[in-house]
């Protein structure tokens, strides 16, 4: 953070809703700009020998990243810059190459999908040994913590909504000497930061949640070890992972509205899973909220939220969820998530998707829509398989 910034934003005194807002913006000065500006310059004048903190090129570093990578990291609470880059996935890899090759890594069974290939591809062409567990069984991936360098946990679970005991993992995975790094995009930094249960690192596919409006493809990464801070922005530039600045300007404008559309999209959620549960077309419904869900009571101790994501299992099979989301008309059938509308997909439609994901698993993304006008919409669709 910049003496300037920390000057205008004591931040250790702000909530995070406040700090989403505030923080990354430029200094009081009179006729300054409130926003910052972007950037739109590939290279930089350098006559002589480059000065410290100096740009030279923008595959090493731009003005328009920096207020972003301000903002996340101080959502996550640490006082290391984030790094951003070009997608989710090239967050994850940038983590992933901190792996020595024939390493270990053990990861949840129901991680992201593409998560998963990385990892399998990484067993075929290194020779990384990859062990997939349930990561809500504690116990269960402790027992296979043994010679591991990672322990990846997502929490909550794409698509499964498995709940993981994040400060037991921790102490677990540095125990046996792993590395342990979070992918809390499902959650954000408002409802869980993963720092702060002793996490290495965190990662966000800012894609999501932390831009919020289905327009850019962003990933970011933050810990408070400088060693961690320090790869990931090598892996950066040497790999060519780099964000274009008007998505990172867009990103950050998204980030000031990120408290009121979690706030909003996780109430929507809670509502439509509790009338979801017991709806004649349902065979069942996760969503951390509901007080028979699996993961209640661990997201009830350790998130400050439910998150806003539901999996629906409707009658019929694969073929009734799919009868269900050409039935929507106000629901958008997407891939993605996390934006202002709301969305969602079949995911064994993909070959590629965790063959324990239920064939008739619909993942939904609650957005920020009246309630009512959901709920009407989708009970709409749901009463056609009746």
């Amino acid at each position: 953070m910049t003496e300037q910034h920390a000057a205008a934003h004591p931040q250790d005194s702000l909530a995070a809703s406040t700090r989403a807002v505030v923080v990354g913006r430029p200094g009081r000065e009179q006729g300054a700009p409130v926003n910052p500006p972007v950037v739109l310059s590939s290279t930089y004048v350098s006559a002589g020998i480059q000065g410290p903190g100096e740009k030279l090129y923008a595959r090493i570093g731009t003005e328009t990243w920096e207020p972003f990578e301000e903002a996340v990291a101080s959502l996550e609470s640490t006082e290391l810059p984030g790094v951003v880059l070009s997608s989710g996935m090239a967050a994850i890899a940038a983590v992933v190459s901190l792996v020595p090759a024939g390493g270990r890594i053990v990861v949840a069974r129901h991680a992201y999908q593409v998560t998963l290939g990385l990892f399998d591809d990484l067993a075929e062409r290194y020779g990384t040994t990859v062990v997939r567990v349930d990561i809500d069984d504690t116990d269960a991936v402790v027992a296979e913590l043994g010679g591991a360098d990672l322990l990846w946990v997502e929490s909550p679970t794409n698509p499964m909504l498995e709940v993981a005991d994040i400060p037991a993992l921790v102490a677990a995975g540095h125990e046996a000497g792993a590395l342990v790094a979070v992918d809390s995009t499902f959650a954000t930094p408002l409802v869980q930061r993963p720092l702060e249960m002793g996490a290495d690192v965190v990662v966000h596919s800012a894609t999501k949640y932390l831009a919020g409006h289905s327009d850019v493809v962003l990933g970011v990464v933050v810990s408070r070890d400088a060693r961690i801070v320090d790869a990931v922005r090598a892996y950066r530039t040497l790999h060519g992972a780099i964000a274009g600045p008007f998505e990172v300007w867009l990103a950050l404008r998204g980030l000031r509205t990120l408290a009121l559309r979690v706030e909003r999209s996780q109430a929507n959620a809670a509502e439509i899973a509790a009338r979801l549960h017991g709806h004649p077309a349902v065979v069942d419904v996760r969503h951390p909220s509901l007080p028979g869900d699996p993961g209640h009571e661990r997201a009830t101790s350790l998130m400050e939220g439910y998150g806003s994501i539901i999996g629906l299992r409707p009658l019929g099979g694969a073929d009734g969820a799919d009868k269900v989301v050409d039935a929507l008309r106000l629901w958008v059938p997407a891939t993605s998530l996390g934006g202002v509308e709301s969305s969602l997909e079949r995911r064994r439609r993909f070959a590629t998707e965790s063959l324990t994901v239920p064939e008739d698993l619909l993942r939904m993304s609650v957005g920020v829509e009246d309630v009512e006008d959901l709920w009407a919409d989708l009970d709409a669709a749901l009463r056609t398989l009746l």
